[in-house]
């Protein structure tokens, strides 16, 4: 597949610049982004994988990648990146979209109550804003 002005311009892109602030063209995929990941190899995709699928057009494998939800939201891929692109916010724009669309929704119910007494307050209130809308 070839990167395309369609699949550039299209209006799931528009939506992720939108939400995220950042021009998905900007990336020229250097890998330095992935290089400096702490989460990298807990990845199936690297995250400059992921920017790839959207210049692909292959909304859906973006969507549907775990890579999404394993982003430390760190900006270690922001600070390393010529382009000054900010991919954490570009992977926040995913989550919010997959969430939007009525997914993935975590629910206190579902949290093991040892986990709940073990596991730092914090962790809880990053997770909820990760996995909730």
């Amino acid at each position: 597949m070839k990167i395309s002005r369609k699949h550039i311009k299209s209006d799931f892109i528009h939506r992720i610049e939108e939400i995220s602030g950042e021009k998905i063209s900007a990336c020229y995929q250097c890998g330095k982004c992935s290089a400096g990941c702490p989460m990298a190899q807990e990845m199936e995709v690297l995250p400059h994988q992921v920017i790839r699928y959207l210049h692909l057009g292959a909304k859906d494998k973006a969507l549907k990648s775990k890579s999404i939800w394993l982003c430390a939201s760190c900006h270690s891929c922001s600070s390393r990146c010529p382009q000054s692109f900010d991919l954490a916010n570009m992977m926040e724009a995913l989550r919010l979209i997959t969430l939007r669309a009525g997914r993935l929704q975590l629910r206190p119910e579902d949290i093991d109550t040892e986990l709940l007494e073990k596991a730092p307050q914090q962790a809880f209130v990053s997770a909820f804003r990760k996995y909730s809308n």
